[in-house]
């Protein structure tokens, strides 16, 4: 094994398991702690790597308000989003020129740790985690006591469903997934060119939002390595579901973004969407006529009467490991999270769903997206929703195994073939790419 893997899967697991004692691993110390707070007593400049609209307004009110007072300054500067950044992330930080700060979507979180990345900044966040659902939180502690990133914005998943051809065709909206199943096969009998909704295996992090909120952990360490975990039951449950329904033709099997699927959410061809809480602004321009004909409810449920979601999108403000003024960045990224100021800003400026659950039913928060203006109580039942988010394990070739999802997934969903074959497959390419990378697996 690379002498640089070792330490790569040293610095994860001894996150992962004994979790605060990760930023020893990570080359940090008392010594660098005390520069580091000595450094931030006087005039500090900070860099800030984002993709969210409006960041840089945001900032401002930091720089005008309560970083004037610590005097902290900081600069946002705009960024690409997903793998792009990303990579840029871990190229800077080769070159030991990563800025102080960076937006890191929480599955991306693992592969920035296990390349020494990120700082542990949990000693300079406390009280910090009751501002935040469990299942949130604990995207960006890996499960450990270290915190890697404060969480910035949520995507707990919903079930949404035009309420107006629901009722034309005697449907009632499912609270489980086999009623789910049966209200697909019923609309089928009363129209046969009409489906419920769509199997999409071009969008991976749905699928995974469905496994999350199966229970499924994708991606956990077992002493020195990693186990995936991807065709755990959890995951082959929801796989075998989705799979059959498609198989028999129960509802469709077309990729969504696509003029196609516009048009048939546009016209009543499609009329449901499993997806998560920023779905109106999909809508608006997806299916631009039906404004005010849909509505959102919890997502169906696996028993009758649990109440758990998963999740699909959300990102973090995380430290790096190259800031010299770690405490300070640290002070920056919790005030812009769980400021009411600073999150009443960003849901304006930045159009984004706070993982604050205070932020969730803030004035910010009274009146329904506009698409949804006939649901009153939409962002009432979306932060009750958000509450139950269920817990998520990431690891560090999460690209991988999305990339194998949409090759795997998107030939079994056009063929109408084993879905279960897809996931093994999935599985299979996961683990391989870890080994090749250098990390060691658990069988």
């Amino acid at each position: 094994m690379p002498h640089t893997k070792l330490r790569r899967l040293v610095t994860i697991s001894v996150a992962v398991t004994l979790g605060a004692t990760a930023l020893a691993a990570c080359g940090s110390s008392d010594d660098d702690s005390a520069k580091d707070n000595e450094a931030d007593s006087g005039p500090v400049s900070l860099t800030y790597w984002s993709w969210t609209p409006g960041m840089d307004k945001v900032a401002d009110l930091w720089n005008k308000g309560q970083g004037k007072k610590d005097r902290i300054t900081v600069t946002v500067k705009k960024q690409a989003s997903g793998d792009t950044l990303v990579t840029k992330i871990l190229t800077a930080h080769k070159a030991k020129k990563a800025p102080d700060l960076v937006q890191a979507e929480y599955q991306a979180l693992p592969t920035l740790v296990s390349n020494d990345a990120l700082a542990d900044i949990a000693g300079d966040v406390d009280g910090v985690k009751e501002k935040f659902a469990d299942g949130v939180w604990q995207q960006t502690t890996l499960g450990s006591d270290a915190v890697y990133a404060i969480p910035q914005d949520s995507g707990p998943m919903m079930f949404y469903y035009r309420q107006d051809l629901f009722k034309k065709y005697g449907l009632e909206v499912p609270e489980t997934w086999d009623q789910f199943a049966e209200t697909a096969r019923a609309l089928k009998k009363k129209s046969p060119e009409t489906d419920l909704t769509t199997f999409s295996a071009n969008d991976s992090g749905l699928f995974a939002g469905l496994a999350q909120q199966a229970g499924a952990k994708w991606w956990t360490t077992e002493g020195q390595k990693w186990k995936v975990g991807i065709d755990d039951a959890a995951t082959q449950k929801v796989a075998d579901f989705w799979g059959g329904l498609v198989k028999e033709g129960a509802i469709d099997n077309q990729p969504m973004y696509t003029p196609a699927w516009n048009k048939a959410l546009n016209t009543g061809k499609q009329i449901a969407w499993v997806s998560a809480v920023w779905a109106p602004g999909t809508l608006t321009t997806a299916a631009p006529d039906t404004k005010g004909k849909w509505a959102m409810a919890p997502l169906p449920q696996w028993s009758q009467g649990d109440s758990v979601t998963g999740s699909w999108g959300g990102s973090s403000t995380a430290v790096t490991t190259d800031s010299k003024h770690k405490s300070a960045a640290a002070k920056f990224a919790t005030w812009l999270n769980t400021d009411p100021a600073a999150l009443t800003a960003l849901a304006k400026e930045g159009g984004i769903y706070p993982a604050a659950t205070t932020a969730q039913t803030s004035d910010a928060f009274t009146e329904p997206p506009a698409f949804f203006s006939n649901q009153k109580d939409f962002y009432t039942q979306a932060a009750d929703i958000a509450k139950t988010t269920a817990p998520s394990a990431w690891g560090p070739n999460v690209n991988v195994a999305y990339t194998t999802f949409n090759d795997a997934f998107g030939t079994a969903a056009k063929n109408k073939s084993d879905f279960g074959a897809a996931l093994k497959t999935m599985q299979g390419d996961t683990v391989a790419d870890l080994k090749k990378q250098g990390f060691e697996v658990a069988e």
